[in-house]
């Protein structure tokens, strides 16, 4: 190359970064991994790391925790309990008061799937399970709000009770797409943004639906 012969490198210029690797440096504990601990220690530390999830969801802000260590397991959790708690009867029952447990399911991870490839269409930056990850640990409010729909109707059905579920289930509603939007509007193209939060609105728009109408057989 035409003018690297006339540059000179002063000795006085100390290399930065290790060259050697020192002996005996090595520790045993360099040869740990997470095949050699213990199953509960492999167990609480994915029960941290979910607990962890769900409290950025309750307190939604732009941070990547959800998107760095992504897992299924917390949707997966949600996505039982939700349906469980929607499970009018028993599925042999015509008068169930509302939709069966297999419905349920496939309407949430379904509407997950439809929006996140939606989201990567668009030219979103975050990969699949990211997507699905973030969607389904947002489903967290929407899980509070049927507990909560649950217990009211315990007390009864009448205009009062529909009046306190409405209000939760609305507010629940607007805290799940806040937290979804906070953690995947960035990774959107500015001038797309809006056709990635309208699918979201709809999903947790009939996940709500599904509890506000849900009357217990």
């Amino acid at each position: 190359f035409a003018g690297l012969a006339d540059v000179s490198i002063s000795e006085n210029i100390p290399v930065e970064g290790e060259i050697t690797v020192p002996v005996g440096s090595h520790s045993p504990d360099e040869d740990y991994s997470t095949l050699d601990e213990p199953v509960r220690d492999t167990i609480m530390r994915d029960l941290k790391a979910v607990g962890k999830k769900f409290i950025h969801v309750m307190y939604p802000k732009k941070s990547s925790a959800l998107l760095r260590d992504w897992d299924l397991w917390g949707p997966l959790v949600l996505c039982v309990s939700l349906a469980l708690m929607l499970q009018g009867g028993s599925a042999d029952s015509k008068d169930d008061g509302g939709p069966q447990f297999a419905e349920v399911f496939v309407i949430i991870w379904f509407g997950a799937v439809v929006i996140t490839l939606n989201s990567k269409l668009l030219g979103g930056t975050i990969s699949f399970f990211q997507s699905l990850c973030v969607l389904g640990y947002c489903v967290l409010p929407l899980t509070v709000a049927m507990l909560v729909c649950r217990l009211v109707l315990l007390a009864g059905s009448g205009t009062v009770s529909f009046i306190i579920r409405l209000i939760v289930v609305v507010a629940m509603f607007g805290w799940s797409t806040l937290a979804s939007t906070a953690f995947l509007a960035d990774s959107q193209p500015p001038n797309r943004k809006a056709l990635v939060v309208y699918p979201i609105f709809l999903f947790y728009f009939v996940i709500s639906w599904m509890i506000l109408t849900f009357t217990p057989q």
